[in-house]
């Protein structure tokens, strides 16, 4: 099961995450944040908001607002060729 062992805040909307299979990569969530249509999210466009997280399994903000490792791996990785099989099965890509 993938979870986040630690992750750093970097700037803007920028996350160091390292992952239990020891991948290790930046996050922009910037784009996720201007176009996500839910409203527990929106409040994240602050960044002192934003970069008020803690790491227990996955990214949570406020106790109540996480993101899904499964997600946050896909973002840190998308750009990587050797793992669209994985993200297809996931449902991130077609």
């Amino acid at each position: 099961m993938l979870s986040i062992k630690n992750a750093k805040y970097i700037d803007d909307f920028k996350i160091y995450l390292q992952f239990n299979n020891n991948r290790k990569g930046e996050v922009d969530l910037k784009e996720f944040l201007e176009k996500t249509p839910l409203k527990p999210f929106k409040r994240l466009k602050e960044r002192e908001k934003f970069r008020n997280f803690k790491v227990d399994y996955t990214l949570i903000w406020d106790e109540d607002l996480d993101l899904a490792p499964e997600y946050l791996y896909y973002k840190t990785f998308e750009n990587d060729p050797t793992l669209k099989e994985q993200f297809i099965e996931w449902g991130y890509l077609k």
